[in-house]
């Protein structure tokens, strides 16, 4: 199961649902119009709980129990342990402890709703990830754009995911995306985190209710990422300083650093060497890079590092990129080494690539 969507066998459906386009191998529910909060619960069949169940385990061999009787067997109760149920098709999602708050699902939606009063946002997509649907996400468009020159729009969304097997905190995270081309922009400017990160543990619902500053994020990344990326579409860069930034946002350690200093690029991965060619090839070619805030500026060279990431490279499943360019992998950590070399470049010109 490649695509990591869960297929509920009760209901016989795919826990997705997506507004107009078929996303994730044209599974589960498209819709035409966007669904208040309530409807998009619905669609993606996440409108269940999730309750914490005791564990028990048995005991090996023959004991005496307290009647003087053998027992064979004996169930035995496992202390501060519980799993984690879905109460629709009794699925075990995971082991928590004593401290671990379970967060439904219609609360990571109210979420939403809370932190912009229900006015003019839009659930674009919702499901559940994994074997049993432990993991689950949601999208949701706001209001009002990004814009770069005259008609270069980004759109501003929050994404946020929880799991219910214990495995991490909840997350919600300020990602606007690039209409022509979908890419994720994601950037944390002046040591500002574009995410927040709540424990599962006591006070998880009402910290996730008070999480509008996430509001605050956006509106403060919104302004700047628009007089950045406005400052950066006027800035002319060539072909080959693109190359190099891209190699400089790439490099994974200090060995292929220095390789690329002493020009062995003969020392090179082949690995490393057909990610910088692919995405060079896509700030060269890509149609949406011919565009006039892009082509030949630094806001190009930018989104050659993001679209490579976003609609290039090959994932071993969709949830693998989830986590590449939502939550701290190698897409978003490499993203973010394009935008501090552009913010360089902005400021001091190619002597700031550092391999010059």
């Amino acid at each position: 199961m490649a695509h990591q969507i869960n297929f509920n066998e009760e209901t016989g459906e795919y826990n997705f649902f997506s507004v107009k386009e078929k996303a994730w191998h044209g599974l589960g529910k498209i819709v035409q119009d966007y669904p208040t909060s309530e409807e998009a619960i619905r669609f993606a069949g996440l409108d269940y709980e999730v309750v914490k169940s005791p564990l028990f385990t048995h005991g090996n061999g023959l004991c005496i129990g307290q009647d003087g009787m053998v027992n064979d067997n004996k169930e035995i109760s496992v202390p501060d342990y519980y799993a984690t149920m879905r109460t629709d098709n009794n699925a075990v999602l995971g082991v928590v402890g004593k401290d671990y708050q379970i967060v439904q699902n219609r609360d990571a939606f109210s979420f939403f709703d809370s932190i912009v009063g229900g006015d003019g946002i839009l659930y674009e997509t919702a499901g559940a990830l994994g074997s049993n649907g432990e993991r689950i996400f949601i999208t949701a468009k706001l209001p009002d754009y990004i814009k770069v020159g005259k008609d270069d729009l980004i759109e501003k969304y929050i994404f946020l995911t929880t799991s219910h097997d214990g495995s991490g905190s909840i997350t919600a995270a300020f990602t606007p995306i690039r209409i022509v081309c979908a890419n994720t922009l994601n950037a944390a400017l002046h040591n500002c985190s574009n995410s927040i990160k709540i424990r599962h543990t006591s006070g998880a619902k009402e910290r996730l209710e008070q999480a509008h500053r996430v509001m605050g994020i956006t509106n403060t990344l919104s302004i700047q990422m628009e007089t950045i990326f406005n400052q950066w579409a006027k800035i002319h860069i060539t072909d080959k300083e693109v190359r190099k930034l891209i190699q400089a946002a790439m490099v994974p350690n200090k060995e292929v650093l220095r390789n690329l200093q002493e020009g062995n690029e003969d020392e090179l991965s082949t690995c490393f060497t057909n990610m910088c060619d692919n995405a060079f090839e896509y700030a060269m070619s890509n149609e949406t890079q011919l565009m006039d805030t892009t082509k030949g500026t630094v806001f190009g060279a930018y989104n050659s590092v993001a679209g490579y990431f976003q609609n290039v490279r090959n994932y071993k499943n969709d949830e693998a990129k989830v986590k590449s360019v939502f939550l701290g992998g190698t897409g978003q950590l490499r993203t973010q080494a394009a935008f501090n070399l552009c913010t360089d470049f902005a400021k001091n010109g190619a002597d700031s690539l550092i391999l010059n």
